[in-house]
């Protein structure tokens, strides 16, 4: 059973203070680019970019990244894993690089996203934007841009639905 804990408008209003936030962070928004962690994380970041598009009127890099060969636990998640495309249409020497994803949790995902894009070279900074934060990290990573903080037990679980993926956006929490 899953309780909702935010909702279409909800999700939006918090994207949208997340946008102003960035932009009083990062305020050379020409060095400025949002990168989304397949898959949620994505479009989460289009739609951060088009905010702060909105915002300043000024277009903001995008790019997309797939994590999954990054991280510590792939041989356990699946046999033949899913690999999704990595689209980083920029040079990320010098940016401010802001990596966006759904949920923090362990702080594993983040670790692998900082991997995967240094790969592509070596950001002014690397900053990390997530819609939910929920606690119980394994290592020393935190967000500078949260949606909002949920108080879990570690064996529940926290799924975020999307429009553009699940034909619906909700922030649901299992209930134990």
């Amino acid at each position: 059973m899953e309780k909702q804990i935010l909702g279409p408008r909800d999700m939006e209003r918090i994207l949208t203070r997340m946008a102003y936030e960035i932009l009083e962070r990062y305020t050379e928004t020409d060095r400025l680019a949002l990168v989304g962690i397949h898959t949620r994380g994505v479009f989460l970041a289009r739609r951060l970019a088009s905010l702060i598009q909105e915002i300043s009127e000024v277009p903001v890099m995008q790019g997309t990244l797939d994590i999954t060969l990054y991280r510590d636990d792939w041989t356990r998640i699946a046999q033949h894993p899913v690999l999704r495309s990595t689209d980083i249409p920029f040079d990320v020497d010098g940016m401010d690089v802001v990596l966006v994803d759904d949920v923090l949790y362990t702080g594993r995902t983040t670790r692998a996203g900082m991997d995967a894009l240094i790969d592509f070279g070596r950001p002014r900074c690397i900053g990390l934007a997530v819609l939910v934060d929920r606690g119980h990290r394994e290592l020393p990573v935190h967000a500078d841009f949260v949606g909002r903080y949920v108080e879990t037990a570690k064996g529940q679980t926290v799924n975020v639905r999307v429009v553009e993926e699940d034909g619906e956006d909700l922030v649901l929490v299992e209930v134990l």
